[in-house]
């Protein structure tokens, strides 16, 4: 039996989706446990691609159990468009094997509606983030205000909850954001239709987690977004707003930490960036566009393109501490099969200081520059290639000096995009 929880070690973006579609096949449970359609993952399986934005992973493999747990906010529409997207496909034939906990927080029209109004008010300080409500939410869940499974699936229970809550909305719409206010009936209207679907869905996921527990199965948490974009640990305030670290898996979940045994970190070999905030390695040049178009580094849920840069030890030392990392998986390690030399970030440099450790005060951040190492590229084409042994000795190197620097051994690495396309060194569930 093991419980293992994967994370996202840069700013999101980092391949986490095929890390944990891999990890299902020793896994019976898979737990989505914070964040909300804000994230994408992209999954290949054989030349079939599927991007997933709330619904765990696992739910390309039969028979696993696949949880949406407390910590995550859902957007009732996208969710129900996802589960017929799915079955399409051939997938999620026993609806039985998707689960919601009775206490996610539900997105409303006016969260979406207020996220954009802010992000587009003139003269304000953009975050960059993707308009689909979820920052409002959160909001809404720490202020008290918000509207849960729970209370979608009760008519009556839903209806006071709206009535309490809309004219604080169209308040603030009308006089602050100079948006039209919403109509109470047409919300209930379309939302209790969403309600009445959602219902086969909703369960204790807490207490059936411990159920698994107890049984001895194998638990796989799923985060979603980066260490870097923790709403306490990371470039705050260009952050997402909930826990993205490890520790996000026990409170999104109602899952005990100390069954917790496997934090497995996910890093792309170079970093990449959605959305404003500092990125002390950004290279906006023609290596920064030739990683961007290697990668294919346009985001799965808005397209926009990410910034790209070298891959910064300084932050992922970070991350190492934050979540407790028992391993990393290193991905798109082909996108750097061309390139002669290999820059890797160790330190900053800050008004004349050296930094090891990751500040941060955004003056300071703002400022830094990184201290490069280099090593040598392998300008070979490793996307074949199926064990460690065969990988070519600087690919070895460029490993080992990420376990070096980092404190963290790698576990896995990712030489494409398939499935296949995978080298395990440790399985965190053997």
């Amino acid at each position: 039996m093991a419980n293992v929880v994967i994370v996202g070690a840069q700013w999101g973006d980092e391949g986490k989706g095929k890390v944990v579609d891999i990890y299902t096949e020793y896994a019976n449970t898979v737990v989505r446990y914070q964040g909300g359609n804000n994230a994408g993952h992209t999954l290949v399986v054989g030349d079939e691609k599927t991007v997933l934005h709330l619904i765990p992973s696992g739910i390309l493999h039969d028979g696993k159990k696949c949880i949406i747990g407390n910590g995550v906010v859902l957007d009732p529409k996208i969710f129900i468009d996802e589960v017929t997207a799915l079955q399409k496909k051939g997938y999620l034939k026993d609806e039985s094997q998707l689960v919601i906990d009775r206490n996610v927080h539900i997105i409303m029209p006016y969260h979406k509606k207020i996220d954009i109004a802010r992000e587009n008010k003139p003269k304000e300080r953009r975050i960059g983030t993707t308009g689909r409500g979820i920052g409002p939410t959160y909001e809404d869940k720490v202020g008290r205000r918000g509207i849960r499974l729970s209370d979608l699936v009760n008519p009556h229970s839903f209806a006071q909850k709206v009535k309490e809550v809309l004219p604080e909305k169209n308040f603030l719409l009308e006089n602050f954001l100079q948006e039209a206010p919403l109509s109470e009936q047409e919300i209930l209207d379309e939302y209790s239709s969403y309600g009445a679907i959602l219902k086969k869905f909703i369960g204790n996921t807490s207490m059936l987690l411990d159920q698994q527990r107890s049984k001895g199965a194998n638990i796989l948490f799923e985060g979603a977004q980066g260490s870097l974009l923790d709403i306490d640990h990371g470039t705050y305030p260009y952050v997402t707003s909930s826990s993205t670290i490890a520790g996000g898996a026990c409170t999104g979940s109602g899952f005990g930490p100390r069954f917790i045994d496997e934090v497995i970190g996910i890093s792309k070999a170079y970093v990449t960036r959605v959305g404003e905030g500092p990125f002390p390695t950004e290279l906006n040049d023609e290596m920064g566009e030739h990683l961007r178009a290697a990668g294919s580094e346009f985001g799965a849920t808005t397209g926009r393109p990410r910034r790209t840069g070298w891959l910064d030890i300084v932050a992922l030392r970070e991350a190492v501490r934050t979540n407790g990392l028992s391993g990393l998986a290193i991905t798109k390690l082909d996108v750097l099969n061309d390139l002669e030399s290999i820059k890797i970030c160790t330190a900053y440099s800050y008004q004349g200081m050296l930094l090891e450790e990751f500040p941060h005060e955004l003056s300071v951040l703002n400022d830094c520059k990184p201290v490069y190492e280099e090593l040598d590229g392998w300008r070979c084409d490793i996307s074949g290639i199926t064990s460690y042994a065969a990988l070519p000795e600087q690919v070895k190197t460029y490993l080992g000096k990420i376990e070096q620097v980092s404190g963290a051994p790698v576990v896995l690495a990712s030489v494409g995009p398939r499935r296949d396309q995978t080298i395990q060194i440790r399985n965190p569930f053997a």
